[in-house]
């Protein structure tokens, strides 16, 4: 479950309804017509965008640009008929992944390569390496990055401080099961879990995985290398899930709380961590019981720690990663507006306003929050990024590893068992 899905989500239709917008009027007298469908409801996104678009008509005599809105079900339900009808969008939202490689070989769309590598290769120079990897498969580019996201850990200094835990001495595993241990013989209860949407839970798993299988463990395994997702690295990513579940860890009925309920947990101060989102900050105040929560200079972050032994480094990251694809018959023009959405001053732009976390390098400078900064500028040195696996391994294999990562930690499921459910569910999505 990415953190945009969850954002679309929380808002009202009322809000949808607002930001349903069309970007230049008379578009149908237009030499070139770039339709771009979106499902973005934050007012503030859609009121920059177009801003952009109508300053990209501007320079561009002759391109006009419709902004078409569809709300993010019906987005994910009609696109693949869509995308094959004389309506397609020009270019479209998109989380990557799975979704978005089915949708290339239907021959849908047309890779961005040759754009990114027009003068020199100065787009592609311009962005973020690892979010370029992250939208690419076949040695083809098939979206234009537009923002990423980092899940990562959060924690109260306050009940730390209390508990007498340096989260700076917070390396490897091993230490944060030691952090773990500390808090509760401190009368603290370490972690805010969400154990009835699963996919919160789901997180640790698959940066554990991250850690013990590495990048190139990890990319053997979606190839089918190596035994796949039974490989050892993933069975000792659960062995650890189970290792932390064993401490008693999460709130009490965390199994039957949500993940608007760890935010309040956390927001409340009754846990000291929670392993979450960017936005983390300010949606655990607004889902708090005081609708306030813990103050931002109360708030610290770290990184999910990496395994004495295994290849994972602490710069590889976890979290959603979007973008714009081209549509095989969308005008020439497309690419080059795609080219000034990336540019750095736009998204220093989208930075500010929106508190997106920018791909473009040099723009995370435009953040101001000092957790959100923080968190753009560790994005900016990672050295891979992986993208939500519902999204990557498509959504059928993402509810396998929700579900087994919830009995994992709950004690239900052996971490050999939960490999190979893995591993059958993945392996019916290639054939």
């Amino acid at each position: 479950m990415s953190n945009t899905i969850f954002h679309f989500r929380m808002l009202s239709t009322a809000a949808a309804a607002a930001v349903l917008s069309l970007v230049g009027a008379g578009s149908a007298n237009a030499e070139s017509v770039i339709r771009w469908m979106h499902v973005e409801q934050l007012p503030a996104a859609v009121s920059l965008w177009t801003e952009v678009a109508r300053e990209f008509e501007a320079k561009h005599p002759g391109v006009k640009i419709e902004m078409q809105f569809l709300e993010n079900q019906a987005f994910k339900a009609k696109m693949p008929t869509l995308l094959q009808s004389k309506d397609a969008p020009s270019m479209f939202y998109t989380w990557g992944g799975g979704v978005l490689k089915a949708q290339a070989e239907t021959g849908a769309l047309r890779p961005i390569d040759t754009a990114l590598d027009a003068d020199g290769g100065k787009w592609r120079n311009a962005i973020n390496p690892n979010a370029i990897d992250g939208l690419s498969f076949d040695g083809k580019v098939w979206a234009s990055p537009a923002k990423s996201g980092l899940v990562s850990f959060y924690y109260n200094k306050e009940m730390f401080q209390k508990a007498g835990v340096d989260a700076s001495k917070i390396v490897t595993w091993t230490d944060f099961l030691g952090a773990v241990k500390t808090l509760k013989d401190a009368g603290v209860t370490p972690i805010a879990g969400g154990g009835l949407d699963k996919w919160p839970l789901h997180f640790y798993w698959s940066y554990l995985a991250m850690r013990e299988a590495g990048q190139k463990g990890f990319a053997d395994a979606k190839a089918g290398e190596n035994e796949g997702f039974i490989a050892e690295p993933f069975v000792k990513a659960g062995q650890h899930l189970a290792e932390l579940g064993k401490l008693e860890p999460f709130q009490n009925g965390y199994l039957g709380a949500t993940w608007n309920d760890a935010l309040a947990t956390f927001g409340d101060g009754r846990a000291a961590i929670l392993l979450g989102f960017e936005s983390t900050p300010g949606t655990q105040a607004s889902n708090s019981t005081s609708r306030k929560g813990l103050s931002e200079d109360n708030i610290g972050r770290f990184q999910f720690p990496t395994i004495e032994g295994a290849p994972g480094l602490v710069t590889d990251s976890f979290g959603g990663l979007n973008g714009w694809a081209v549509t095989k018959n969308a005008p020439p023009e497309t690419e080059e507006f795609l080219r000034y959405m990336a540019s750095v001053d736009v998204q220093k732009r989208l930075a500010k306003d929106t508190q997106i976390m920018p791909v473009a390098k040099g723009a995370s400078e435009a953040i101001e929050k000092p957790l959100l900064k923080d968190v753009a500028e560790t994005l900016a040195k990672e050295t891979w990024h992986q993208n939500f696996l519902d999204q990557d391994l498509g959504p059928n294999v993402g509810a396998v590893v929700n579900d087994v990562s919830v009995e994992i930690v709950s004690g239900g499921l052996e971490p050999a068992d939960a490999a190979q459910q893995i591993e059958d569910a993945f392996s019916l999505e290639r054939q």
